[in-house]
């Protein structure tokens, strides 16, 4: 007897932090475990390293998977979370990348729909499960979505 796949496989409800991942699909899978308040898929995107950091708004530094996982849990314990990355820079090499991210928001209130904008840099390097996310900083924005950018200037 032949085993055959069947012809209609149906698609999973949300892309994991597979193997060989590109690190733009692992930034979607991150943002996509907020939306859906999926643990498990979220820290799936994470590096399996003891020095890995997190930063919420106004919150402390979290270091390591044990105390990600426990800011994570407790975030994600009424559901997902309504966060929409926007203009997204990116900086990547090789075996590490920068996304600096404007995350939008959104908040069901008693008067409605409100949001707010966080500015969040999400840094990933390339490790032997592919890539994986080493830090996630987020800091409250403006109430609107600002960027300064200047060309041409040197830092130093």
């Amino acid at each position: 007897m032949v085993h055959r796949p069947p012809a209609f496989m149906p698609k999973p409800r949300y892309r994991s932090a597979t193997l060989g991942a590109s690190v733009d699909e692992v930034e979607t899978s991150f943002y996509d475990a907020l939306q859906l308040g999926d643990l498990n898929q979220l820290m799936a995107c994470w590096a399996d390293e003891d020095e890995i950091i997190c930063v919420h708004p106004n919150g402390p530094r979290l270091v390591g998977a044990a105390a990600i996982r426990a800011s994570f849990e407790s975030m994600l314990s009424e559901g997902g979370v309504r966060v929409f990355p926007k203009r997204q820079q990116r900086i990547v090499t090789l075996s590490a990348a920068v996304h600096s991210v404007l995350e939008r928001i959104e908040v069901t209130t008693a008067d409605g729909t409100r949001h707010t904008w966080v500015a969040a840099t999400n840094v990933y390097l390339k490790t032997a499960q592919g890539w994986r996310l080493v830090a996630h900083h987020a800091s409250l924005g403006r109430a609107e979505a600002t960027e300064t950018a200047t060309t041409g200037q040197l830092l130093h």
